[in-house]
């Protein structure tokens, strides 16, 4: 079959012949449809810490159709199209047991044993025990939800990784209330995401935060009310002048960076109001910079925000009912769909910052 494989930290992905198990206990393997490149695969590619064993493929925002199933697996059957997350879980730990299954401390890490090896024999890793920049892939039956056979593929697979940690960021993670405010900070796949989630959750404003205004315009097609280039204003007092003084109920730091993000996000709360740290800073840390008597006088909440809180099982079906009802929208996000052989070209657009979601279509 053939896979993107990153052989050489930063260095463009080869298109190449590699070889693939069968599915052993508890796996499943997928024929990939359609994956999305999602931020975190950029950082990966692009990362200069060498976080990930090479040779990997990557990609995890992906769909498809089960090929195979190992011993005991009886959730999905061959054919069955299917929405494949690195989100997995054990189905027995604590978190599991009480609907946190995001939160599992059962599964552990990927295994370092791979499924996928390279004509020369060597392992290749498949980043978040998915590899979905490759015709086919072997995963743990958790991180595979069947979905209804009329969802177009290449819109499911958004749901797999961007949509479902933005949008439930806002709706499943803060739970925002009905006419409170919303911020949110980075207007790209995931912001988008929030920002339709506070639409959907009936918030007024909704404030996106930029510094590029393509970006921005395409934010008020998802349901911002207002934007704010951060480049131009005073970013802090602009919030606050459209939440009367008193700064917005939520925000969200969907932009992936540097801890400036977060520390604006602060100051952009009201008192009593949750920041929701989405992005990762490149810094590996997340740091704060507030006098003790504004943090506690003010009782602001700050918190993490990991895959929008998702129990794969019961939130991927619904969503797929939400896109089919015309509540959400998917088709808007895809800026490029593009074949395998092609996939450096379109990583590329999305470091440029040109696309909120190529995907790759088998």
């Amino acid at each position: 079959m053939k896979a993107a494989v990153l052989n050489e930290m930063g260095k463009p992905l080869v298109v190449e012949e590699v070889d693939i198990d069968s599915p052993q206990k508890g796996e499943v393997k997928i024929r990939f449809a359609a994956t999305a490149i999602c931020g975190s695969d950029i950082g990966a590619l692009k990362s200069k810490e060498g976080r990930f064993p090479l040779p990997m493929v990557a990609g995890h925002e992906s769909a498809g159709y089960v090929e195979e199933v190992g011993e005991g697996v009886t959730s999905v059957k061959p054919g069955a199209p299917v929405v494949v997350s690195l989100l997995a879980s054990c189905g027995q730990c604590y978190y599991c047991l009480t609907g946190l299954p995001h939160l599992c401390i059962g599964m552990g890490p990927p295994p370092m044993k791979s499924h996928l090896q390279n004509k020369q024999g060597k392992p290749i890793m498949a980043m978040g025990r998915v590899g979905g920049f490759a015709e086919y892939g072997i995963t743990h039956q958790s991180q595979v939800v069947q979905i209804s056979k009329d969802m177009p593929l290449d819109r499911a697979a958004l749901l797999a990784c961007g949509f479902i940690t933005g949008f439930g960021a806002v709706v499943k993670r803060a739970q925002v209330k009905s006419l409170s405010s919303v911020v949110v900070i980075g207007t790209g796949g995931v912001g988008i995401s929030a920002i339709q989630g506070a639409a959907f959750s009936g918030a007024y404003p909704v404030i996106a935060v930029d510094v590029l205004d393509n970006k921005m315009k395409t934010a008020l097609t998802f349901g911002a009310t207002h934007t704010v280039n951060a480049k131009r204003a005073d970013a802090v007092e602009a919030v606050k002048k459209l939440t009367h003084g008193r700064g917005a109920d939520y925000v969200f730091v969907t932009a992936a960076g540097s801890n400036s993000a977060i520390q604006q996000g602060f100051s952009m709360a009201c008192r009593r109001g949750t920041i929701v740290v989405v992005g990762l800073p490149t810094e590996g840390l997340v740091s704060l910079s507030v006098p003790s008597m504004e943090f506690i006088h003010s009782e602001r909440v700050i918190t993490g925000g990991f895959m929008g809180s998702t129990d794969l099982r019961v939130d991927i079906p619904h969503l797929v009912e939400l896109y089919q009802a015309g509540r959400i929208k998917l088709d808007e996000m895809i800026t490029g769909r593009y074949p395998l052989e092609q996939i450096n070209e379109a990583v590329e657009s999305v470091v440029m910052g040109k696309a909120l979601r190529n995907v790759i279509v088998f």
